[in-house]
């Protein structure tokens, strides 16, 4: 029994884990990733028009942002980085939660004209610090149209840091964040030319369902993704880590269930000469292997109960006190699941039918002939 017991554990606290690891990424996917992105399906850009104004005045969305995205470098003391020069308007903490993500400093406000948020790795890069006297950052994009690069081939803008954000190593070096009319003049656009809008829906709106009934109202000239498919790769790799792992925790299971399938034959050699007794008065043969099936089933019953009542209480307990650490202030992610509980029941149940059966298969005629 202590075989499926451990099998039982380890399977259930691999499927919270990984749980737990999803739902710890997807905080991070919630906080900088909006739940409908619409961009151009050919270019860079495209106008707002008043057909596209229209349809976000729709009650499903609870905030939109305009967005201008374009491929930079900053520059401070002689330091650069390239980056993703992101101007956003006034309603872009509202459809995201960047600004909860700030270390220091603060976000700016639409007014401000030399105000710029960059990410921690960034600002280490670039030895930069929010409101530092005298200090001047340069940033660089390139100017539309062909030709040999040179200093006359981008345009430029000064400003100062005034926030630092702090969310993934990758964000943190990917993106700088500006005012949008900002922006907007450096790279020259018109009034309503954007690069995306960034959608934030109600919480009861099925975001495929939307992006799905808005991709058919606004054509093909459009690109329309849900946070999911904007992320298609990560959750293409967790969904594929997690089912690896259920395989091997599963192959463990296996392994342990030997365990059942040597205690039931031990049983049967043991019991040889009681086989006897009961099929001389008269007890049918294959009622004789349903003693043997029935017990093996049973013992895994207890097993499987014994093992998932201690996984619950290691899950619950670390996620709630945290004592297994990623590093000094992260705690590893578990979460608690029904959906795995069943996982777990019905994986350890069939295991446990299966050994049961072949175990009790054993017992043949010529045993207690």
């Amino acid at each position: 029994m202590i075989g499926v017991v451990i099998s039982t554990m380890a399977l259930f606290i691999v499927l919270s884990a990984f749980s737990g690891l999803i739902s710890f990424n997807e905080s991070f996917l919630n906080t900088a990733d909006p739940d409908i992105k619409i961009q151009a399906e050919n270019g860079k850009t495209f106008i707002l028009n008043q057909k596209m104004a229209k349809l976000l005045q729709d009650k499903k969305i609870t905030a939109f942002s305009k967005v201008i995205e374009e491929h930079a470098l900053v520059e401070n003391s002689g330091k650069r980085v390239a980056t993703i020069l992101k101007g956003v308007d006034k309603n872009y903490t509202k459809v995201n939660k960047m600004d909860t993500t700030l270390y220091l400093g603060e976000w700016f406000s639409e007014k401000e004209k030399n105000a710029l948020v960059i990410g921690l790795s960034i600002a280490n890069k670039i030895e930069s610090l929010p409101n530092s006297y005298g200090e001047s950052i340069q940033i660089f994009v390139p100017k539309p149209g062909k030709g040999q690069l040179n200093q006359n081939s981008f345009n430029k803008l000064r400003t100062q840091t005034i926030g630092v954000f702090r969310l993934t190593p990758d964000m943190d070096q990917k993106f700088i964040f500006a005012p949008f009319t900002i922006v907007q003049k450096l790279l020259g656009f018109k009034e309503n030319q954007v690069s995306a809008i960034e959608i934030r829906l109600q919480k009861n709106v099925n975001p495929e369902l939307f992006s799905d009934n808005l991709k058919e109202k606004l054509g093909a000239d459009y690109s329309i993704k849900t946070r999911k498919q904007l992320n298609e790769s990560i959750y293409k790799m967790l969904n594929m880590e997690h089912f690896f792992s259920y395989l091997i925790a599963t192959l463990i299971g296996i392994i342990a269930f030997f365990n059942v399938i040597g205690a039931i034959l031990m049983m049967i050699l043991d019991k040889k000469e009681n086989l006897k007794t009961l099929f001389s008065i008269g007890l049918p043969f294959k009622e004789l292997k349903k003693i043997f099936f029935l017990q093996g089933f049973l013992l895994t019953i207890y097993g499987l109960v014994v093992g998932l009542v201690l996984a619950i209480i290691f899950v619950l307990l670390q996620s709630k006190f945290g004592f297994i650490k990623i590093n000094a202030s992260l705690s590893y992610p578990v979460t608690f699941l029904f959906s795995n509980v069943l996982v777990v029941l019905a994986t350890i149940l069939s295991l446990g039918f299966i050994a049961s059966f072949i175990a009790s298969n054993r017992v043949s005629k010529k045993m207690i002939g």
